[in-house]
């Protein structure tokens, strides 16, 4: 908790420095905080106009997740604003040995795993205001001993654009 509470501060500080506002229903880059599972700071960046890199660093009482995506974006037609996204990516996940005593593997005693993701999503930013929302789903795969199929990350992102 007290990681989520220092990045808030920082989110905040920054926000506060950007001389810069996205002001319509686009945006060229966004910084936020993304919920489920735990909670996590997000920052997303157009390439070009239908694709995005973001990058996610998820924390949370067993352990932390780094996140890499690349996601290409669509308009949806009669919604300004609103678009859906899907794309691949990749991440590195460090868990302590309490997720592993409460799990299926008690002998285990935490580390690292890494993992190939993929992701489908919706985009909305508001126009006028310089917030931006989105909601996806991140199923991943992760490689090693205790490795195998997860289909329970994703989240709800509220990031400042500028």
């Amino acid at each position: 908790m007290k990681r989520f509470i220092l990045a808030l501060i920082v989110l905040a500080a920054f926000a506060q420095g950007a001389s810069a506002q996205a002001k319509g229903s686009s945006y060229k880059t966004a910084l936020g905080v993304k919920f489920y599972p735990g909670a996590g700071i997000t920052i997303k960046h157009f390439v070009k106009s239908n694709a995005a890199l973001e990058g996610i660093a998820s924390f949370w009482r067993d352990g932390m997740r780094i996140t890499g995506l690349y996601e290409f974006h669509g308009n949806i037609n009669g919604a300004p604003g609103l678009k859906w996204y899907v794309g691949p990516g990749a991440h590195v996940g460090f868990w302590n040995d309490r997720y592993w005593r409460n799990s299926r593997y008690p002998d285990y005693n935490g580390g690292a795993l890494i993992g190939i993701d993929g992701v489908l999503g919706l985009d909305y930013k508001f126009n006028g205001a310089p917030i931006n929302m989105s909601l996806d789903w991140q199923p991943s795969y992760e490689f090693g001993t205790y490795g195998g199929f997860y289909g329970n990350w994703g989240g709800l992102a509220i990031r400042y654009t500028f």
